[in-house]
């Protein structure tokens, strides 16, 4: 009964020591993502022609609501500023703004089915 005991014990420390020793990889990979995230987002700051202020603005214009969220991102090939505004039937909608035109570039239901844009494939919402 005692090898059981200690078999079972140095088991549950070899587990328990790469969970530990593991954790600080997870972290770094974590980290360096966001570090990325945040220097990609500088560099899209640096050539937006379009402000922040500006494509709240625009998209408020196209969804009525309140504005819950909006940050500057890299989607459908460009630079797009990403406003979720939550409208009075209490759904929330993504509104991508171009961010160096300003064009609204399409619109997407949050939690919505991902559904085919005019053959091009899997996309999110609807074109305008």
């Amino acid at each position: 009964m005692k090898t059981t005991g200690r078999i079972m014990t140095g088991v549950a420390l070899l587990v328990g020591s790469v969970f530990v020793l593991s954790g600080p990889a997870w972290s770094d990979n974590k980290d360096k993502k966001e570090k990325d995230e945040v220097k990609e987002a500088v560099e899209m700051s640096k050539t937006a022609k379009v402000t922040v202020e500006q494509a709240i603005k625009t998209a408020t214009e196209k969804v009525a609501g309140k504005v819950i969220e909006a940050e500057l991102e890299r989607k459908h090939d460009k630079a797009v500023w990403e406003v979720e505004i939550v409208g009075a039937d209490d759904k929330v909608t993504e509104v991508h703004v171009d961010a160096d035109s300003g064009v609204v570039i399409d619109t997407e239901e949050k939690g919505a089915e991902k559904k085919d844009q005019k053959g091009k494939g899997k996309g999110k919402g609807k074109k305008d």
